[in-house]
């Protein structure tokens, strides 16, 4: 997936039109448009800022190797991902125990939706 593709689709699962993703960045939709059509490739300040807009690094924007799973997952929830990086030094019985339980809502959720 290119630049473009990353930028598009992080924006369209925002629910962002180009003109509100280019006000929170500085730029104009047309510039926005460029760069997700590939015609434009966005400066290193401007990469950042687009990454942080689009709760996302610009490592992912920018990396087209995506086969790796942990490049590919994107955790946009900044509170989730600050709790997943303090269960990473938890001991591993206690990592245990929080795997469980999301699995167990995982699981819960899932019944309610067959339920429907």
């Amino acid at each position: 997936m290119s630049l473009g593709s990353r930028i598009r689709e992080l924006r369209t699962q925002k629910r962002l039109k180009q003109a509100e993703l280019g006000a929170i960045v500085g730029l104009t939709y047309v510039q926005i448009g460029r760069y997700e059509i590939g015609k434009a490739k966005p400066a290193a300040d401007m990469l950042s800022k687009l990454a942080k807009a689009l709760d996302t690094t610009a490592d992912y924007l920018v990396n087209d190797d995506v086969s790796d799973p942990t490049i590919a997952a994107q955790l946009t929830d900044r509170e989730l991902l600050k709790q997943f990086k303090e269960v990473e030094l938890f001991s591993p019985e206690d990592k245990h125990l929080v795997k469980t339980f999301i699995d167990a809502f995982i699981t819960k959720r899932h019944i309610q939706e067959l339920a429907k």
